[in-house]
């Protein structure tokens, strides 16, 4: 029988427990999934009103970049051809799958407003209501906060304009020219499946290296694997480099773009009514504008003293300052796969144990008290 249920339904749930996940995603079921082994007495904390709610906001045709091989999270491989790239609704089905199979207890509608320390504890206030925990395992991930630029607001009304979030068919687009800024691998999908049906320009702001899917006849992530590459931690030598070089294409270019009748244009810099201008000072008039430039982490609400001067986690492989307080799924937590489903497992195991470690064995817990939210 599933566990995932609305938070209406759970109030005869007591308040407290040993570890609070906060976040339903891939990170939050990886660790929920290795709690459930060492016994743990948790609960899963989802803002959505429904499983895998990231996975399904993405556009419709979405596909992983990923072979199936390396999608799956501990315990339960990922169904299906390991040699296919799932689709977005797969991914989603299998995350639910997931969560019902272990029997995981994740809270739908539970959105956290703040994490501040309760003495020895850690007080997790909702809208209407709060929990304590002496852990707490912030598993938000890397897709938070939709990053627009400021320039967008200068675009006038007739623009219709929206962050890559919202895309999801070419349908949704009026007629006329479609400028995608961006030049990741979501800016480079969503203008080649918008080629078939619009006159497409693309903005990029910076040069990416493009890597090809497959390298004869086995998944790019083949090779990262057997070779160790994605395993290299951020401090190591190479995980210095592949670091500053992260900014590659997998499976897209800007051959197979222009073979598809793609413009290209240098960076975005300013925008007046239907015309955005790029680095060059050349102006495009334009109909519709897709922002595929990326999201912003947003930890504003975790009230505990462990950011540094530039407001980014000071962490060891997701292990903060304040003791009890882990964050899990963090782009390069550890290694280059800390953020991608078939590789977040390694930091969860490793969270789990350090929970483990610092509480060894299943805890024993008093009678709780519901805490009134403030």
């Amino acid at each position: 029988m599933s566990e995932l249920q609305p938070a209406s339904t759970m109030n005869d749930m007591r308040a407290d427990r040993d570890v609070i996940v906060i976040g339903g995603g891939q990170a939050g079921l990886a660790i929920g999934y290795f709690l459930a082994q060492h016994a743990r007495d948790f609960m899963i904390l989802e803002a959505a009103s429904e499983p895998a709610a990231t996975w399904r906001q993405r556009w419709n045709s979405l596909k992983l970049f990923t072979s199936a091989r390396y999608d799956a999270l501990p315990g339960f491989a990922f169904p299906g051809d390991p040699d296919r790239y799932p689709t977005r609704d797969e991914v989603a089905a299998y995350l639910t799958e997931y969560a019902n199979r272990f029997a995981l207890p994740v809270e739908l509608n539970s959105r956290v407003r703040a994490i501040r320390k309760a003495g020895a504890s850690y007080r997790i206030e909702l809208g209407d209501r709060a929990y304590e925990a002496e852990h707490v395992v912030v598993a938000t991930g890397p897709f938070q906060t939709p990053f627009v630029p400021p320039i967008a607001e200068r675009l006038g009304p007739a623009v219709k304009q929206f962050h890559s979030i919202k895309y999801r068919s070419p349908q949704q687009m009026p007629d006329g020219r479609v400028l995608v800024v961006g030049g990741g691998n979501t800016g480079y999908q969503i203008a080649e499946e918008l080629s078939g049906s619009h006159e497409v320009h693309i903005s990029i702001g910076s040069r990416q290296k493009p890597l090809p899917q497959r390298v004869l006849g086995r998944d790019l992530f083949w090779y990262l694997d057997k070779t160790g590459l994605i395993h290299k931690t951020r401090d190591t030598r190479i995980g210095r480099r592949l670091r500053a070089n992260e900014d590659t294409l997998i499976g897209s270019g800007p051959r197979t773009l222009r073979r598809h009748g793609v413009v290209f244009h240098r960076r975005a810099v300013d925008a007046a009514g239907s015309a955005v201008t790029f680095s060059n000072n050349e102006k495009l008039e334009v109909r519709s504008v897709i922002w595929a430039t990326g999201f912003r982490l947003d930890h504003s609400w975790v009230d505990v003293p462990i950011f540094d001067g530039a407001g980014r986690v000071v962490h060891q492989r997701g292990v903060t300052g304040s003791p009890g307080l882990y964050f899990i799924g963090l782009p390069w937590q550890h290694t280059r796969g800390s953020a991608l489903l078939g590789f977040v497992k390694d930091d969860a195991a490793y969270i789990a144990d350090q929970i483990n470690t610092l509480q060894p064995g299943p805890p024993k817990l008093a009678a709780a008290k519901p805490v009134a939210a403030r």
